[in-house]
């Protein structure tokens, strides 16, 4: 027991530490600030949803709102991109990331704006910060809450030097490898107590 009880203050504090973390951005108030819609390309034109009873399986992510859906057998996009959530109640529950980045080849549907920058550093600068702000003012209807592409190019962004921002996402994601640390920690954990409950039953 004192064992396992050991394993399980780790496990805790380690889902502490998942739990808690947020990616968060320090806004300077002396930043310019630029409309969404002024730093990237929207390629939502290109876009095109298939019912479900039309795809064909492959290897190719096919891309909604919250993220995969499913996997197709031909790809729309190639490259590196930012995709924002178009419609659905995550857009105001915000119980996922309404903005994530994908690289690769890709499909995406209607239901999540595509966004492509300059530069990845930029890409994920924005990313972050869209995922903490609240986006309430900039969402249309209650039944299903959408984002309609001119009110989402009118978000305004704090925007700092591309040195900045490159300093920002790098200790965001040393920040990040850190929880992902934790997340190893407790499946290793929780596999030693699994191991340790299975030897007391075997005697």
């Amino acid at each position: 027991m004192a064992e396992i009880e050991g394993y399980q203050k780790l496990i805790d504090g380690g889902r502490q530490v998942v739990e808690s973390w947020k990616p968060q951005i320090e806004i300077d108030p002396d930043w310019p600030m630029v409309k969404l819609g002024e730093v990237c390309e929207n390629l939502d034109s290109q876009r095109r949803p298939v019912e479900k009873s039309e795809r064909k399986p492959g290897p190719y992510p096919y891309y909604g709102a919250s993220g995969i859906v499913d996997y197709v057998e031909k790809y729309l996009f190639d490259g590196d991109y930012l995709l924002v959530s178009e419609d659905g109640a995550n857009l105001l529950a915000r119980t996922t990331p309404i903005a994530f980045s994908i690289s690769g080849k890709s499909w995406v549907n209607n239901h999540a704006h595509i966004l492509k920058f300059e530069s990845m550093d930029k890409q994920k600068f924005i990313e972050i910060y869209l995922n903490q702000i609240n986006l309430e003012v900039y969402i249309t209807g209650m039944a299903q809450p959408k984002l309609n592409q001119a009110a989402m190019n009118g978000i305004p962004i704090p925007l700092p030097s591309l040195e900045v921002q490159r300093e920002i996402v790098a200790k965001i994601e040393a920040e990040r490898k850190v929880v992902d640390g934790c997340k190893e920690l407790i499946a290793r954990y929780e596999a030693k107590i699994k191991k340790v409950i299975d030897k007391v039953w075997e005697e």
